[in-house]
């Protein structure tokens, strides 16, 4: 009877860990893809002859149609299973990856990563699900914030991995590196994982999705299209209040379905509620940092490679992969409150020291502003997911993670956009061209020190507010526990 037991707890204990590992995996290729694209863009827009409108559309329609149906596919993972779905979005997410590889046009590129991204959003929106599911309350913490830290780290050996392959293989490479991976991992998910949570049938929310995507197109394509001079100021506003509009009409549309895609009544939960504005102000601040330095870094004036930029960028993750799990740890242990409003504060005096940064800078200025702001994010990320995944009832845990990751995939995104109408307002539209597309390696000789000037001060005010945002989002971290 004791080994029999015995045999049961250590199985149990395998599974879990066997559930981390896999769900690690797919968060892991999900966020690598978003960041592993940055390095390869100037290729791309070589190869492909893509204008630079085209190559950024490339980086948002990922973030956007993530953003688009991650609710829903929370709802749809309550409704027909978390491992169901999260199957399908390993398929799905290694279908794309093949497709992408041999795209011959950037038009065709936005479309194969439009599949990537609705096999990414199911990875997303049911690995935190799974995991909240499989763990302990006392151990919940610890696996999310591994789970989490796939996700950053994921991004940064994107860079570096996305410079190496791409120097040596070509673009297409990037995509290639999926393909055994995601096989693998599939079968391996499909055989292994076994469903735990409660599979609840209820009617699909078409209309709130529908209205939903179109609010959150209509606002980026509003921002975007307004940063690149493509449509004047009045259509650029027709189209930001067209998105508010929708978005106004999608919470009321919410409010009356009978079996709502947003569930409003989890945000009468107050740790639900201030843990999911605190992650969207924190996505919203850090969501274009990568990009930015990536450009910055390989831009006229560093002119390193792309190699030695995501070298330059290793301290974030190495700062993210230590402080996560321990923070993780100490909340699964001692229940500290206090974890969460001090990772946004360490981030913030990251970004509030990169505000001085130079024309040129040396790995040693920079490397502690860089640990900075991956060791806030790996102290936040952990005990804000536990928070919000543990505050819900377990049949509501696929739509709460579909909500929590849809916040950061809207301020990923919107972070993106407003980084660029900031850029194209302080610099002129044929000089940010050629500081961000396949023309950025020219000489520094071509620019006035106007222009540096400019290229420095809108680098420094994009640093301020991301500052000033991470120290809003103290305030709901806070306020979620009184």
């Amino acid at each position: 009877m004791l080994l029999e037991q015995g045999d049961g707890i250590s199985q149990q204990m395998n599974y879990k860990w066997l559930t981390l590992s896999n769900t690690t995996i797919g968060t892991l290729m999900a966020s690598l893809d978003r960041n592993i694209i940055l390095i390869a863009l100037p290729t791309i827009a070589i190869d492909l002859h893509t204008s630079f409108f085209t190559l950024m559309w490339i980086v948002l329609v990922y973030w956007l149609v993530t953003a688009a149906v991650l609710l829903n596919f929370g709802r749809l993972s309550d409704m027909f299973g978390r491992v169901k779905l999260y199957n399908l979005g390993f398929a799905l997410f290694t279908l794309g990856s093949g497709l992408c590889s041999i795209a011959q046009t950037g038009e065709q590129l936005i479309l194969f990563r439009i599949l990537q991204a609705v096999g990414a959003a199911f990875l997303f929106s049911n690995s935190a699900a799974i995991i909240t599911d499989t763990f302990a309350e006392n151990e919940r913490a610890k696996a999310l914030g591994l789970n989490q830290m796939s996700i950053v780290v994921g991004s940064v050996v994107g860079l570096v991995f996305g410079g190496f392959l791409t120097s040596a293989l070509g673009w297409r490479s990037i995509f290639w590196v999926n393909l055994p991976i995601g096989i693998f991992a599939t079968i391996w998910s499909y055989t292994k994982l076994k469903e735990l949570g409660t599979v609840r049938k209820e009617q699909i929310d078409w209309l709130g999705n529908a209205t939903f995507a179109a609010a959150l197109c209509a606002l980026l394509l509003g921002v975007t299209l307004g940063a690149f001079k493509i449509i004047n100021i009045f259509e650029t506003l027709l189209l930001t209040i067209g998105g508010i509009f929708l978005l106004i009409s999608f919470v009321l549309i919410e409010k009356k379905a009978p079996k709502p895609m947003f569930d409003l009544s989890l945000f009468k939960i107050r740790l639900f509620t201030g843990g999911n504005i605190a992650i969207f102000l924190n996505s919203l601040a850090r969501g274009a940092f990568t990009l930015i330095m990536s450009f910055y870094l390989q831009g006229p004036f560093m002119r390193l490679s792309s190699l030695e930029a995501g070298i330059y960028l290793i301290p974030v993750s190495v700062a993210l992969a230590f402080f996560a799990p321990i923070s993780g740890w100490v909340h699964d242990k001692y229940k500290a409150r206090i974890l969460a409003p001090v990772g946004l504060l360490v981030s913030a005096a990251g970004f509030f020291i990169l505000t001085k940064i130079g024309v040129t800078t040396s790995f040693y200025e920079i490397v502690i502003p860089l640990f900075l702001v991956g060791a806030g994010m790996g102290i936040f990320a952990s005990p804000n997911r536990a928070s919000i995944m543990s505050s819900v009832p377990s049949g509501r845990r696929g739509v709460s993670a579909g909500i929590s990751t849809t916040f950061v995939m809207m301020g990923n995104s919107f972070s993106i956009g407003l980084v660029f109408l900031i850029m194209t307002n302080l610099l002129s539209l044929n000089t940010a061209e050629q500081l961000f597309s396949s023309s950025f390696h020219v000489s520094h000789t071509l620019f006035t020190n106007a222009i540096v000037d400019e290229f420095l001060n809108s680098i420094h005010f994009i640093f301020l507010i991301s500052t000033v945002m991470m120290l809003v989002s103290i305030i709901p971290s806070i306020v979620k526990w009184r």
